[in-house]
C-alpha cells in the first residue's frame, strides 16, 4: 500500500516553517495517541504515520531529500521510518506533559526532599481612625502551625531520622512504561517527598509541625488607609518536614468615626450652627483628630453647607511628610419648640424681609416663575 504524503499526514503546506511543523505534529499526535484511543487499531496506525512523517520532516537533510525524491529517497535502506531525531524526542516530551502532566500530579515540589514551603495566612485587623492617624503597635494572636520542637520539624521520632524512599531512590518520582514511552509520575510510596518515616514523632504524628496560637506585634504606620496590606515575612504556616514557613498578610480596615469622614488625606466634619449665628456671624471651636483645637470664624450670612478649610489638620500621608486638610461643613439648624414671643419676633422679621434679606430664595422663585411662565406662553 502506497504511503500518504508526509505533508498531508501532518496537515501542513510544503513551505511551512519548523514552528508550524511542530504545532501540527503535537496536535496530530495528541489526537491519535493510543492512550487516548484504547483498543483503536486505526488510531495506532495513524499515530505511527504521524511520528514517521514528523521524524522525516523535522530533519533538515531528510526533508530536503523527501522534497526532491519523495518516499523513494528512503527506500532500500535510505533511512526513512522509525523514531528518532532530536526534534522528535523534544516534541514528544512536550506532548507527554500535555497528555499526562495533570493526570500524574506533576513533579514533587521542593526537589523531592519533602520540605514544602508553608502556606501564607491572612489576618483581618480593624483599627480606629485615631490609630491610622497616629500609628501604633498592635498585638495580635494568630492560630497557625509551627515547627514541631521535639523532632525539629523532621517528622521522625527524636533520635531517629527519615530514610530515603526505596521506591524512588529519594527522587520523589518514578518512571513507568506507557505505550511507546516512559512516563514520570509522583512516587506513590512517599507521595513525592523522597523520604519515608518508619518511626513518626508522637508530638506531630510525623507532620513536622503542630497547631499553636502565635502572639505577634504589628507596626501600623501613620497614614494607613482602609484595605492597606502589611506583610510579615516567615510568620505564616510552618513548612512540611522542616520546610520554610509562609508569610502572614494583615489586611487593615478602619472603623467609622463618630465625627470625621475621610477622603484620602483630607478629613470632613459637619458642624451644626444656630440660625442666629449664621445670620449675625460668630465663631466656634472644633477638636482635631490629633488632639488639638481649632477656632473657626463664621462670617455674617453663612449658608448651610458652606465649608471652612483648616490647613494641615487632616491625615498624614503614608510614607510621606505631607498632611491633608480638615474641612468643616456648616449646617444651619432651624429652631424648634419656639415660645410665643419668639414666634412673634420671627413673624415680624419675615414681614419686614425683602429680596435683599433672602437673595437666594427670592432669586430661585423668581427664576422658576419666569421659566414656567415662558412655557405657558409658548
Amino acid at each position: 500500500m502506497s504511503k500518504r504524503d508526509y505533508y498531508e499526514v501532518l496537515g501542513v503546506s510544503r513551505t511551512c516553517v519548523e514552528a508550524d511543523l511542530k504545532v501540527a505534529f503535537r496536535k496530530a499526535a495528541m489526537l491519535h495517541h493510543p492512550d487516548r484511543n484504547p483498543g483503536d487499531a486505526a488510531a495506532e496506525v495513524k499515530f505511527k504515520e504521524v511520528n514517521e512523517a514528523y521524524q522525516c520532516l523535522s530533519d533538515g537533510q531528510k526533508r530536503a531529500a523527501y522534497d526532491r525524491f519523495g518516499h523513494a529517497a528512503f527506500e532500500n535502506g535510505g533511512g526513512g521510518g522509525g523514531f528518532g531525531g532530536e526534534g522528535f524526542g523534544s516534541s514528544m516530551s512536550d506532548i507527554f506533559e500535555d497528555l499526562f502532566g495533570g493526570m500524574m500530579g506533576g513533579r514533587a515540589r521542593g526537589g523531592g526532599n519533602g520540605r514544602e514551603r508553608g502556606a501564607d495566612l491572612r489576618y483581618n485587623l480593624e483599627i480606629s481612625l485615631e490609630d491610622a492617624f497616629s500609628g501604633r503597635q498592635a498585638e495580635i494572636k494568630v492560630p497557625t502551625t509551627i515547627k514541631c520542637e521535639p523532632c525539629e520539624g523532621s517528622g521522625a521520632k527524636p533520635g531517629s531520622k527519615p530514610r530515603q524512599c526505596a521506591t524512588c531512590g529519594g527522587q520523589g518520582r518514578v518512571r513507568a512504561q506507557q505505550g511507546f514511552f516512559a512516563i514520570e509520575r509522583t512516587c506513590p510510596t512517599c507521595q513525592g517527598r523522597g523520604e519515608t518515616i518508619d518511626n513518626p514523632c508522637a508530638a506531630c504524628s510525623g507532620a513536622g509541625r503542630v497547631m499553636r496560637e502565635k502572639n505577634l506585634s504589628v507596626n501600623i504606620p501613620q497614614g494607613v488607609e482602609d484595605g492597606t496590606r502589611i506583610r510579615l515575612s516567615n510568620e505564616g504556616e510552618a513548612g512540611a518536614r522542616g520546610g520554610p514557613p509562609g508569610d502572614l498578610y494583615i489586611f487593615l480596615s478602619i472603623k467609622p468615626h463618630p465625627f470625621f469622614q475621610r477622603d484620602g488625606a483630607d478629613l470632613y466634619c459637619r458642624v451644626p450652627i444656630s440660625m442666629v449665628q449664621a445670620a449675625l456671624g460668630g465663631d466656634f471651636t472644633v477638636h482635631t483628630l490629633g488632639g488639638g483645637e481649632s477656632r473657626v470664624k463664621v462670617p455674617e450670612g453663612t449658608q448651610s453647607g458652606r465649608q471652612f478649610k483648616i490647613r494641615g489638620k487632616g491625615m498624614p500621608v503614608l510614607r510621606s511628610r505631607d498632611v491633608g486638610d480638615l474641612y468643616i461643613q456648616s449646617v444651619v439648624e432651624t429652631p424648634q419648640s419656639l415660645t410665643k414671643r419668639q414666634r412673634e419676633l420671627l413673624a415680624e422679621f419675615e414681614a419686614e424681609s425683602s429680596s435683599k434679606t433672602h437673595p437666594e430664595s427670592a432669586g430661585f422663585f423668581g427664576r422658576m416663575k419666569d421659566f414656567f411662565g415662558n412655557l405657558s406662553g409658548a
